[in-house]
């Protein structure tokens, strides 16, 4: 699928989004307007919105209801991507200077903390405590995903179910709840919310897997950030810990991991990228995003056939086969 396509087809609805970002991460603080303008503009594919817009067509379609989930869902993506990038110490993000390199840590994290406030104002628009509910129980999951993220750096011993739970929590619960909360401000009955959430859990799973072996594979340009990003944080990723299940390079990839760790990332990890793509752990990583892409698919089989549908499985698609 040409995404261009879908954005071309929901380009009044989107900008009419963009807008209201703009509109909502505006501030009277000069330091915290001109830092979250930088952040928006930085841009991204605003995937959250347009499933929740996707999603809401399975119900009563009203964009001034369902304008609320997506920007406040964008909203805390944008939020924990600042935070983020102080955590990692990153750079360029999207091929543009993070908050934090732009100004600091303290101005990067007080930013995020806007945004995430800005958040929480927009959705409570919505006299909905269901939705509530749903959306702070996504944000808890997904500061525990971030702290397992943490907790997990540089370990070779973890299992692919702890890289499967994290991911579930920092990147497809997120996409999932975008996918939920649209129907649901729609008025979509609990069935269809239900299907929904369960293409979005897959299509994030995917993304994020498809995220980390791009990771190995993509060029800076591709990317915005240089490759290699992952390992040199000690983020141990799903190719990476497939090829440590190898016995021939087990102990040479926990090595040079553990030279990364001493070296705080400080370090040339193109040979490391290189051994890695060797293995069969790449393989294996886009074998599993297949099967979830798959899973998507099937998880929104039974729901009406509209252009909707059509579309959520092009981007279903789109996700499986990314290289941006």
């Amino acid at each position: 699928m040409k995404i261009l396509d879908l954005y071309a087809r929901m380009k009044k609805d989107l900008s009419f989004i963009e807008k209201e970002l703009e509109k909502n991460v505006d501030s009277d603080h000069p330091e915290l307007r001109k830092s979250s303008a930088h952040l928006l503009k930085a841009g991204g594919k605003r995937l959250r919105p347009i499933f929740v817009l996707l999603a809401g067509q399975f119900g009563q379609y009203d964009i001034n209801r369902l304008k609320y989930i997506a920007v406040s869902l964008e909203l805390i993506h944008m939020a924990t991507l600042v935070h983020d990038d102080v955590i990692d110490d990153a750079d360029t993000r999207r091929g543009q200077l993070t908050v934090k390199s732009k100004w600091d840590n303290r101005v990067a994290m007080y930013t995020g903390d806007y945004i995430l406030g800005k958040a929480l104002g927009v959705v409570t628009q919505l006299p909905n405590p269901q939705i509530h509910q749903i959306m702070s129980h996504a944000m808890v999951e997904v500061c525990i995903g971030e702290m397992e993220q943490i907790r997990f750096f540089y370990n070779t011993n973890q299992t692919v179910r702890n890289y499967l739970l994290r991911i579930k929590r920092k990147t497809a619960l997120l996409i999932a709840v975008s996918c939920q909360l649209g129907a649901i401000a729609a008025g979509a009955s609990k069935e269809v919310s239900d299907q929904l959430y369960r293409y979005g859990y897959s299509v994030g799973m995917a993304f994020q897997i498809r995220d980390d072996l791009l990771d190995i594979i993509g060029s800076e340009k591709e990317l915005g950030k240089p490759p290699g990003s992952d390992i040199k944080q000690g983020n141990i990723t799903l190719p990476v810990l497939y090829a440590l299940q190898e016995d021939e390079v087990r102990e040479e990839l926990i090595l040079d991991i553990d030279r990364v760790r001493k070296a705080k990332g400080q370090m040339d990890v193109a040979p490391i990228l290189q051994k890695v793509k060797q293995t069969c752990g790449m393989h294996r990583a886009e074998s599993l995003a297949a099967r979830y892409i798959d899973r998507a698919i099937e998880a929104i089989s039974s729901l009406p056939d509209i252009q909707a549908k059509k579309d959520l499985t092009k981007v279903a698609h789109f996700v499986g086969n990314r290289s941006y």
